[in-house]
This record gives C-alpha cells, sequence and structure tokens, in this order.
C-alpha cells in the first residue's frame, strides 16, 4: 500500500540525513563515499584554466560538447543526455512525469523518495530483506514509477541486468542510479549503454572524482522523457566548470584511470571485509559498491566511540528497513582500515 504523501518533520530529517554533516575536520572518514579529498591534479587543472572565463556565461559550445562527450561515453546519441548539477537534481526532477504511484526500493539512497513526497506524490516502499535482493513481484502492478539504485547504496548489492528488464511494463518506468557503477570493475550490469523507450539511468560525477563541491552528473534516457524532466528548468542550469568537469571526465584517458581505481577499490574491499569479518562482525555480501554494510550490536554506541577517536562512519537507520545496528563503511586503504580495525577492538563493543 502507498504511503501518505504527508512528511512529518522527523521522517523528512530522516530521508534528508546524508554522511557529511556526522564528519567534523581532522576525522578520518569512512562516513562518506567520496574518493579522496579533491579531484586528481590534471582535473584540477582543467578546471583552473577555464577560471578567467567565468566573468561569461556559460555558452552552448561547451554544453554541446559535453553532452557529446558523455554520449560518445556510453555509446548514446546526444539527444539521449541531460547534464546535471549533480545526481540529487535528477531526483528533484522526477515528479515532473506527474506518476500516480512510484515504487521505491530500498534500503537505498533517500533522495528519490523525499523529492516525490515533497511534491505530493503517493509513494510505496518496497523494502528488500537481507541480502537484499530484488524480485520484481514485490514491486506494485499499479506503481507507473520505479526507482531503484544498482549498485544500491548502503547495501553494496548489485542487482542483475535481467532484474532491471523485469520490473519494465506498459506505461511505466524505471529509473535506476548507477551513481556507483563506474567504481565496478568493467561496469557490470550496468544498462547506461541501452536506449530504452522508459528507462532513465542517472549517473553522478560526485564520487569518483571527488567532486561533491561542483555538483556534477547527467542522466541517460529517451529525449521525450528528458523533455519532460527538463521542463521549466533555469536557464544556464550547469556553470561553465561544471560542463568542463563533466566534459573532461568522459574522456578516455580519464576513463581508463577509472577502470584503474575501480579494480583497486575492488581489492581494498576485499581485504577491508576480511578484516572486518576478523573482528565477528556480519557484512553484507556480496558487496559489489565502494562501501561496505554492516551490522553489529550497539552499532549507535559503536559510531558514537568511534566519534570520540576522531573516526565518522554512517549511520543506517536513516535507510527505511535498517535500524541502529547498521553501519555503511566506505572503502579505504590499509592504513586506514588498520586505524578503524583497532579504534573498533578497543571500543568494548
Amino acid at each position: 500500500m502507498p504511503e501518505s504523501t504527508a512528511l512529518p518533520a522527523a521522517d523528512r530529517d530522516r530521508l534528508r540525513h546524508h554522511g557529511d554533516v556526522d564528519v567534523s575536520p581532522g576525522m578520518l572518514d569512512f562516513a562518506v563515499n567520496v574518493q579522496g579529498s579533491g579531484p586528481p591534479d590534471w582535473l584540477r587543472e582543467r578546471l583552473a584554466a577555464r577560471l578567467g572565463e567565468l566573468g561569461r556565461y556559460p555558452s552552448a559550445a561547451d554544453e554541446s560538447a559535453a553532452r557529446a562527450a558523455v554520449a560518445a561515453r556510453h555509446g548514446r546519441a546526444p539527444e539521449e543526455v541531460l547534464l546535471l548539477g549533480g545526481g540529487a537534481e535528477g531526483f528533484a526532477m522526477l515528479p515532473r512525469l506527474a506518476p500516480r504511484l512510484a515504487a521505491v526500493v530500498h534500503p537505498s539512497f533517500t533522495e528519490p523518495e523525499l523529492a516525490l513526497r515533497e511534491a505530493g506524490v503517493a509513494v510505496a516502499r518496497v523494502l528488500l530483506e537481507p541480502p537484499y535482493a530484488l524480485d520484481p513481484a514485490l514491486v506494485p502492478a499499479e506503481a507507473d514509477l520505479v526507482v531503484l539504485g544498482n549498485p544500491t547504496n548502503p547495501t553494496s548489492v548489485l542487482h542483475p541486468a535481467e532484474t532491471l528488464y523485469a520490473l519494465r511494463r506498459p506505461g511505466r518506468i524505471v529509473v535506476i542510479d548507477e551513481a556507483f557503477a563506474d567504481a565496478i570493475p568493467g561496469e557490470p550490469q550496468s544498462v547506461a549503454a541501452q536506449s530504452l523507450p522508459d528507462v532513465l539511468v542517472l549517473r553522478s560525477l560526485t564520487k569518483t572524482w571527488a567532486l561533491a563541491g561542483l555538483r556534477c552528473g547527467y542522466l541517460l534516457g529517451p529525449p521525450a522523457l528528458l523533455t519532460r524532466l527538463s521542463h521549466g528548468r533555469a536557464h544556464w542550469p550547469l556553470g561553465t566548470l561544471q560542463l568542463e568537469a563533466i566534459a573532461a571526465t568522459a574522456d578516455p584517458a580519464a576513463l581508463g584511470e577509472s577502470r584503474s581505481r575501480a579494480v583497486d577499490i575492488a581489492a581494498e574491499r576485499a581485504v577491508m571485509i576480511e578484516r572486518l569479518r576478523g573482528l565477528g562482525i556480519e557484512v553484507c555480501e556480496p558487496a559489489h559498491g565502494p562501501f561496505v554494510l554492516i551490522r553489529v550490536p550497539d552499532g549507535e554506541l559503536l559510531r558514537k566511540r568511534l566519534a570520540d577517536k576522531a573516526i565518522a562512519v554512517r549511520r543506517c537507520d536513516t535507510f527505511p528497513g535498517l535500524g541502529p545496528d547498521h553501519l555503511r563503511l566506505a572503502v579505504r586503504g590499509a592504513a586506514e582500515v588498520d586505524r578503524l580495525v583497532a579504534a573498533i577492538r578497543s571500543s568494548g563493543l
């Protein structure tokens, strides 16, 4: 049954919660999934080279170049690309599709549900049980919009593409959040390259390229749906630096760097999971993203004790379907994991 569209303040706060609010300067950050403290040097240089142009409005040529670069990266036509000021902008656009009933698959990123409910759209939560595999039959037949992540944040589950295609129905639009797809070697199960009349794919550049402060992303989908989503959008929706960053990170050399980093993440994740298991901690597996979901007794107390040791981890009771015993940990390197493991051991839990 769909939930009420009314959104009590406490529910709104939970859905709006993001890990960055729990990270203070100087803390070791396992709470936020951004890779690194800032973009690589070559990307900084490309952005810095455009600073002298900020006195002029963003050009149509820059927008076209960025769209063309993204289209080439995914084997799509430029008309199938809608550039965004971060993935969250794409979620904020979803109410423009005027769904009668939106089904949101949880546990998952909460911004889509928040945007839909605040716009008065009826929402049905599809709550998955461990190990969080999706059965398309769980989605209400009457839902004309379905939203899910792949890989899913915070469970790190990667749903098979066949499962995603099974969600399609006449009159239904399927939105797949692939914000972390480029952090998986080979981007398996991605449907970004598929031109389908009823499927929208969202990509974010925030995490892989450490561009959280610049807000960059895009939607891939049929031109008719992208036109509906962009209706009423402000002129010059993206700035010059955003357009430059989108074009730069779609370049073949940048993609090679991203693929190499994905291999490193997979290796670091495997080691990290082994270390956590050695502490007797339950890890949600198989994990595919640049983060892992764990479950520990007294998880909220552990989170607070880690914070006292200047280590930030992501609380997960803000995700529908999860509770205070769940925590999300970003994948980090050996030195950071050593410090985390030592802090957990000394926590007394």
